[in-house]
């Protein structure tokens, strides 16, 4: 079981509070910025040799879905398809 501390959790809403006043058109361009950084550097190593292909690119809608509602529903539909697959059929040998 994970125990938050009071002091971390009033840490947690006093950055909260500073992203919620923030002007929405800076916080969309910085969740754009980082999330669509994220997003093209986990496409990027698809073709390139690396790994982490796709925790960067479900991190990168994960932020993107913080202010984008498109992002938010394409996660929602990577979720549903994630949960259908099987790991012990997808790494057969």
């Amino acid at each position: 079981m994970l125990v938050v501390s009071p002091g971390e959790r009033a840490l947690k809403s006093k950055l909260a509070q500073a992203w919620r006043s923030l002007p929405s058109a800076l916080r969309k361009t910085i969740v754009l910025v980082i999330g669509s950084t994220l997003i093209i550097t986990g496409l990027l190593l698809v073709v390139l040799p690396g790994p982490f292909t796709m925790p960067l690119l479900i991190l990168g809608l994960v932020v993107l879905a913080l202010e984008f509602a498109w992002a938010e529903a394409m996660l929602i539909r990577v979720r549903h398809h994630g949960a259908k697959l099987n790991p012990r059929k997808l790494f057969k040998k």
